[in-house]
């Protein structure tokens, strides 16, 4: 169970408030209802709208909201059959007071610097059978792109060595060629998401990645299809969270 990996097709998709209108459009033409961020003004500039560091999905009904956008998540998504858990941890502008929600996962476990997860998230995650596998990146979820339950995509070297001992198959890319607001460079997790068990959404082409040719040759032998949000180059939103909420 990846929570990120709708059980069906997704209809609900929480994504970054400055997602440019062509790729909110394509979300909308496969009805998914979008619910934009808001920025928090507590966060840099560059990842202040993004779902993945404010949020994360516990299971498939239930989100952890940090406390700093509470109530506006509260509202937006009990209204499609959401649960939606207060955080403890209040987010901050400078690393590592932004990373407490934002923790990859694949089947059965959970990718953090532990040190620094929301205390409350660790506790529903443990709650759920999850194991840890502790690595220095904070910015897990950011750098793991789900392919399905057992596979993903990262350039981060430790994360790729330490999951494929564990028996996950994760391609290592080069890092960089990802635009992000206001930094050179973002993470490849964050231009992804996940519209079924079958679909990856991607924000833009890879066409322009060094690492092009495995990310598609890889997401294909895993019999995924890849959905192009738009034309442009990819750019890191924080993850697209889908959901199947109630419409």
């Amino acid at each position: 169970m990846v929570p990120f990996i709708p059980i069906e097709n997704a209809n609900v998709a929480i994504i970054d408030a400055r997602a440019s209108d062509i790729i909110v459009n394509n979300l909308e033409k496969l009805n998914i209802k979008i619910i934009r961020t808001v920025k928090c003004d507590d966060l840099q500039e560059s990842i202040s709208c993004h779902p993945d560091i404010i949020m994360h999905p516990i299971n498939y009904n239930t989100i952890i909201v940090a406390p700093n956008l509470y109530d506006y998540y509260e509202n937006e998504l009990t209204r499609h059959g959401i649960n939606v858990i207060k955080g403890e941890t209040i987010l901050g502008s400078k690393y590592p007071n932004d990373i407490a929600y934002n923790v990859g996962r694949l089947k059965d476990i959970a990718i953090h610097n532990f040190k620094y997860t929301d205390e409350k998230l660790k506790y529903y995650l443990k709650k759920e059978g999850i194991k840890f596998l502790n690595i220095n990146q904070g910015y897990s979820k950011c750098s793991l792109l789900i392919v399905d339950n057992i596979s993903g995509i990262t350039a981060d070297v430790y994360m790729q060595k330490k999951l494929t001992e564990l028996g996950y198959d994760i391609l290592l890319v080069k890092p960089g060629h990802i635009k992000l607001f206001n930094e050179k460079y973002g993470f490849i997790g964050g231009t992804s998401g996940n519209l079924n068990k079958d679909t990856i959404l991607l924000t833009g082409k890879i066409d322009n990645h060094p690492s092009s040719c495995e990310i598609e040759k890889f997401i294909m032998e895993k019999n995924k299809n890849i959905l192009y949000l738009s034309n442009d180059d990819l750019i890191d939103l924080g993850t697209i969270i889908t959901l199947n909420g109630i419409c």
